[in-house]
This record gives C-alpha cells, sequence and structure tokens, in this order.
C-alpha cells in the first residue's frame, strides 16, 4: 500500500496486477491468526487471496492495526495518524470508533501516530509528531483497557513492536534532543535505553517517515533508527536487554522491509519533489531493494553520537539510562557538570551488573578517551552532586 497505489496481486513470476485503486497512505498491516485474514491498508485479504475494500477506512490514514485486548479471536484495534482507534470486528468489518486519542491524551496539535502494537495485556501507541527541538507533546502512550490512558514520555516515538511469544517482550523507538531512545517492556516494567544517533537528518517529523523494527531472519530483528540498523534480539534474558548491536549507517528513507524468499527487501522512498524543492526529482521516485541481511554491513561503519545528559539538572547519586556501547569503534566522552564529580560505570555482560570504569572531575569541561578495543555493552553516569550537566559520547 502506499499513496494512491491501491491493492495489487502479484503472481510467482514477481508480474503485478491491479485489483483495486484506493488513494491513501497506509502502513498498517497485521496476519490475524484465527481467522487467517491479512489487513493491510483498507483491505482485508483471506487465505484464499480473497480480498473486502472496508469502506468505512476509505478517507483515514491508517498507520496500525494490533491484536485485541480481551476478544482477539474476533476482533482488532485499528489506528490512524491523525489519532483516530478504532475496534473492528473481523466477521462484519464494521469498525467502531472508541478513541480520539488527541483529545484522550491531551495533545496540543499536529499528531502524527505511527506504529502501535498490544502485548502483556496493554496496548502501546507512538506519536512522532516533532518540531523544535524541547517539544514535548509527541509522545509514547498506553492503554490497559479500562479507563484512561497513560503517558510514558512526550519525545517523539516511532514504532511498537514484539513477539507473542518469546517473553513477550514489547520494543518502543523513539528520540529526543539527546539521543535514540529504546524503550523495553519486561514483565510488565518499561526498561528505558539510549542509542546513539547516526544522523541528525532524521530529527524532524517530516523527515522521519518511518523507522521500523521487523523480523528479518528466524526470530531476529533488525531495527532501524535515526539512520542506523540495529540488530535486536526479541526476548529478555536475566530480565534485561541483549544483543543490540549496530549494523551500519544510513541516509537512505526505508518506510518498511521483510524477509522475502530468502532476501532482504527494503522499501524506500528515494526522491520526491515535495512542495516543490526538489525540482529535478520529476515524479516521486521509490521502489524496493533486495538483497542479503549481511549485506547491510557493507552499507556504511556504524558511527553516532548521543548521551544521557544535554544540559539536563541531575540529581546527586541517581544514574543515567544505560547508553550503547558496543559495536563502536574509536569512542570519546565529552562532560560538562556543574559541581562534584561523575562516576562512569560499565555493565559489560549486559545484564545490569555495573562496574566503575572511571570517576571524572565537575565544575568544568572535561573529555575522556577510552582505550583503543576498549568496550561493553551499556554505560551509564551516576553525579555526586546536584548540578546541571551535558555528557555526550562521539563514537568514530
Amino acid at each position: 500500500t502506499g499513496t494512491g497505489l491501491g491493492l495489487y496481486a502479484i503472481d510467482d513470476q514477481l508480474n503485478p496486477k491491479l485489483l483495486h485503486v484506493h488513494d491513501g497512505t497506509h502502513a498498517n498491516r497485521l496476519i490475524h491468526r484465527e481467522s487467517s485474514t491479512c489487513f493491510i491498508g483498507p483491505y482485508a485479504i483471506d487465505a484464499k487471496g480473497n480480498w473486502k475494500f472496508i469502506k468505512e477506512f476509505e478517507n483515514q490514514r491508517l498507520t496500525a492495526t494490533m491484536r485485541h485486548l480481551t476478544d482477539p479471536a474476533n476482533r482488532v484495534y485499528v489506528q490512524t495518524m491523525e489519532g483516530l482507534f478504532f475496534e473492528m470486528d473481523v466477521n462484519d468489518l464494521k469498525p467502531r470508533l472508541m478513541f480520539d486519542l488527541i483529545k484522550e491524551v491531551k495533545l496540543a496539535e499536529r499528531p502524527h501516530f505511527k506504529g502501535a502494537f498490544t502485548g502483556q495485556g496493554r496496548v502501546v501507541v507512538a506519536n512522532n509528531g516533532f518540531y523544535e527541538f524541547g517539544e514535548d507533546d509527541a509522545g509514547l502512550y498506553e492503554w490497559n483497557g479500562k479507563g484512561s490512558w497513560h503517558k510514558l514520555s512526550g519525545k517523539p516515538h516511532m514504532d511498537c513492536a514484539g513477539r507473542m511469544d518469546m517473553h513477550e517482550v514489547v520494543f518502543c523507538t523513539g528520540w529526543d534532543e539527546r539521543s535514540v531512545l529504546l524503550w523495553a517492556l519486561v514483565k510488565g516494567e518499561w526498561q528505558k535505553y539510549r542509542l546513539p544517533k547516526a544522523s541528525h537528518a532524521f530529527a524532524h517529523a517530516w523527515q522521519t517517515e518511518w523507522m521500523r523494527i521487523r523480523e528479518v531472519e528466524t526470530e531476529h530483528f533488525l531495527m532501524d533508527i535515526q539512520g542506523s540498523f540495529f540488530e535486536l534480539q526479541p526476548m529478555a534474558f536475566e530480565g534485561r536487554i541483549w544483543g543490540v548491536k549496530p549494523v551500519c549507517q544510513h541516509l537512505r528513507i526505508i518506510p518498511d522491509y521483510c524477509a522475502f524468499r530468502g532476501l532482504l527487501a527494503l522499501g524506500g522512498n528515494q526522491t520526491t519533489p515535495n512542495r516543490d524543492n526538489n525540482p529535478v526529482a520529476g515524479q516521486p521516485q521509490s521502489g524496493i531493494w533486495f538483497g542479503k541481511t549481511d549485506d547491510l554491513w557493507a552499507w556504511g561503519k556504524p558511527q553516532g553520537w548521543g548521551g544521557p545528559w544535554r544540559k539536563t539538572p541531575v540529581i546527586a547519586g541517581q544514574p543515567s539510562a544505560p547508553f550503547l556501547m558496543t559495536g563502536y569503534d574509536k569512542k570519546v566522552l565529552h562532560l560538562s557538570a556543574g559541581a562534584g564529580q561523575v562516576k562512569v560505570e560499565i555493565d559489560f555482560l549486559g545484564s545490569g551488573s555495573w562496574e566503575t570504569y572511571d570517576t571524572l572531575p565537575g565544575g568544568r569541561y572535561v573529555h575522556h578517551e577510552f582505550p583503543a578495543g576498549f568496550s561493553a555493552h551499556w554505560v551509564r553516569l551516576t553525579p555526586s552532586a546536584d548540578c546541571v550537566a551535558t555528557a555526550e559520547f562521539m563514537y568514530t
């Protein structure tokens, strides 16, 4: 599905046949196991290839279809980019509006709801409407099927994904002024991690399009966020997130990707004359890249920057969120803390076992170059005094 494309069927020779024309931008998909139905865009497609167009969604931009909390065998949830949240019976395909999320979560303006997922007894939705540094009106929200929605974060978030087995961990990606954000719901509790950004060219809401978490090999996740692909283990071991590792950096706009006949297929918005700012582009160009997952390692050496603090009021003795350290080459920390000292701790097992690496002085700017070959899975910082601090890791 895509802008003005509609529904196609593709035969064994990869020849497309247009089945239905529909104007609209959709990004939802769900294989509903109990009814053997694929929900994609405003269509329901059964196991024999028979399809139905859901007329009620004709003028909506659908961004997520997810399993139902209380009646997953017969109903699904559907979310639109503008924040309308529907419940739909999979038998009669009649959607019923449940929430206007703009009102439910009290968004000021410019909603841009993207990924959503159901797991561990709750619905989690992401909104990436982000236009200026410092804004706190985008967000990550959850709902347990009763009462009101709960705001987890006001920063822009993009995708929510997970498996319905293998510990049922729910992952959510986003970003703020400091770094990439990675949330993981493990046994009912949210864990927060930070990852480097490979580019600032994806920061504005218009520039993001889609950045996904997808299973690309058997039970292996690949995560695309802010100009980097990361390998992601879908399970939690010892109650922690292991196996996050950078694969490459890139500047492609990749709305979606999947495994297809042993290949990795990447969709792409290659170029567009958006508002006439790219006049030589002609018509919008998009297409599919086919290759092997391992080809991604040749795209660009993993590099990035970011950190836990950016002119941030910090509290004495309170550790920062873990920041990813593994998989990068040369590493340096830039630190400016207003008072006291800052303890640098590493978790080289990835299990939440922290060891002191060094203590750096506060009260002035300092930097620390990590030795060649040194790495750990996660690094975090703990201040000894209340102050305003900035800490940014540069990985090259």
